[in-house]
């Protein structure tokens, strides 16, 4: 079975799953139209595409902006860092950031200053360059993670779970229903602890409170001689 090219409709849900700033507004126009000439997508995947533009393009752009950094620079579960779902914080994700940032490499692509090969949207404008048989595995390799965040967007009722089923489809996988966990905002899990806050049940005091101070004479160092001060020194 043929696999119909899909690199434009790459490039769209590319965009689509960035933030939705005045630039993308002005062309969300086009990208509609791209999708539906291109037609790698279902009927019914469109359709809810084109309610997501609908909403990206009429709805309050404030809250537009809002809800996609609440969705998607706040949480794991819905990240767009595609290692942070393999990885997370291990020291793993930064030889595999190498490695993926050599294959855009080897393919005569190269990432602008500030811009991380695992970010899906950065990952999808390379996987457009491939031939459809070379996408379509490459997607393949990352459908897991898609089910992933679709299972969360659909958790959270958003119409960004309808791209991550379009890429699911792009990789000749279906959608299904998978467990995800309860998962704490990332500025939480990030949080630097406070210093000394009374972690300790051995009389640690809480911030502002008093802490009695013991000092205990050290016996070696008493025993010792005094050692003759230089002259002119003072005590």
């Amino acid at each position: 079975m043929a696999i119909p090219n899909m690199s434009t409709s790459l490039r769209v849900l590319a965009r689509l799953l960035s933030y939705p700033d005045a630039e993308l507004r002005g062309h969300l126009s086009a990208m509609r139209d791209a999708l539906h000439t291109e037609r790698a997508l279902a009927a019914a995947r469109l359709t809810e595409i084109d309610a997501l533009i609908d909403t990206l393009a009429s709805g309050d752009a404030l809250d537009n902006e809002a809800e996609y950094v609440q969705l998607f620079d706040r949480g794991r579960a819905t990240s767009l860092h595609l290692f942070e779902h393999v990885h997370g914080d291990s020291r793993d994700r930064g030889p595999a950031m190498i490695d993926l940032a050599q294959t855009y490499e080897k393919a005569g692509l190269f990432l602008a200053p500030g811009e991380m090969p695992d970010y899906l949207p950065v990952v999808l404008e390379f996987v457009s360059t491939q031939p459809p048989r070379e996408a379509r595995a490459f997607l393949g390799e990352m459908a897991h993670i898609f089910n992933a965040i679709f299972n969360a967007l659909q958790q959270r009722k958003s119409a960004y779970a309808s791209v991550l089923g379009a890429l699911l489809e792009c990789a000749g996988e279906k959608a299904h229903a998978v467990k995800v966990a309860p998962d704490e905002e990332l500025d939480a899990a990030w949080e630097e602890p406070v210093v000394f806050d009374g972690c300790s049940s051995r009389g640690q005091a809480k911030p502002n409170q008093p802490q009695p101070i013991h000092i205990v004479r050290n016996e070696a160092v008493r025993a010792q001689p005094t050692a003759a001060m230089p002259q002119g020194a003072s005590t």
